[in-house]
This record gives C-alpha cells, sequence and structure tokens, in this order.
C-alpha cells in the first residue's frame, strides 16, 4: 500500500538576492560600542526598518549580554518577540574580522545578516555574512 506518492521536485525560483544596506549612523554606533568596550567583544542585535525591510537601522543591547576577552554572549532568552531584528553584530578585538567556529554556529541558529567588527574600529574594518557565512555585501547610506 503506497501512502505517499512521489511527485516531481519543485524548483526553487531563482530570487535575486537581497540588496542590504544600514544606515552610516548605526554603523557607527557599532563600531563606537565595539571601541569603548574594548578589549571585550561587543556583541548586539540588528533591527532592520519596519517599512523598508532591507535596511539596517538599529542595534538592540540585550539584557545581561556578557562580554568577554573572546566572546560575546548573547542572552537570546531576553529577545523580545519582534520580526525586524534580523541578525547580530558583535566586535573581534583580534583585528580578524572572519567568523569563529562558534559565529558560525549562531549564524546557522539566528538570524539572516551578521556583523563582525574588527579593530581598529572604523569604516574599512568591518565584514558582514549570512546565516551560512558567506560573505556578502552591505551598502552604507
Amino acid at each position: 500500500m503506497v501512502l505517499f506518492k512521489h511527485t516531481k521536485t519543485r524548483k526553487k525560483p531563482n530570487n535575486p538576492p537581497v540588496q542590504w544596506k544600514i544606515t552610516k549612523e548605526c554603523l557607527d554606533l557599532i563600531l563606537e560600542g565595539a571601541k569603548s568596550i574594548y578589549p571585550k567583544e561587543f556583541g548586539g542585535l540588528l533591527r532592520v526598518d519596519t517599512t523598508n525591510k532591507h535596511t539596517i537601522t538599529e542595534v538592540i543591547l540585550l539584557p545581561g549580554t556578557i562580554s568577554g576577552g573572546s566572546q560575546a554572549l548573547f542572552k537570546l532568552h531576553m529577545l523580545p518577540i519582534d520580526l525586524s531584528i534580523i541578525g547580530t553584530a558583535h566586535s573581534h578585538p583580534s583585528g580578524i574580522s572572519l567568523p569563529s567556529r562558534a559565529d558560525l554556529e549562531l549564524f546557522d541558529k539566528y538570524g539572516k545578516v551578521h556583523i563582525i567588527v574588527a579593530t581598529p574600529f572604523d569604516q574599512l574594518s568591518w565584514r558582514a555574512y549570512s546565516y551560512a557565512g558567506d560573505a556578502i555585501h552591505i551598502t552604507i547610506i
């Protein structure tokens, strides 16, 4: 007895990649937050504009986030129900803006866009990544 009949596999539509943007003020806040807590790691969540879903406009600081010399631990249970939060931002005081294994695990579990800022915490020392850990481009507006 066949309960499920195999049907043709549907092809996923070729959606164009999302063109992410971040406001200069928001990026400056992330960079300044990282500078102010250096040599510890800074961590926050990224929120998009409610009308333009691909423009990051705010950084949310979660209560209870622990900043250490080699990690920022988010207390995600403190996260409000907010569908406009789309990813994370954190710093790497080491100066390397590549994701660590722990970063990749976080990216995979939470959010679509992730930003890592590294020393010297300027406009050239940050990188953005997708949930899969692939480098992505974000335009500063």
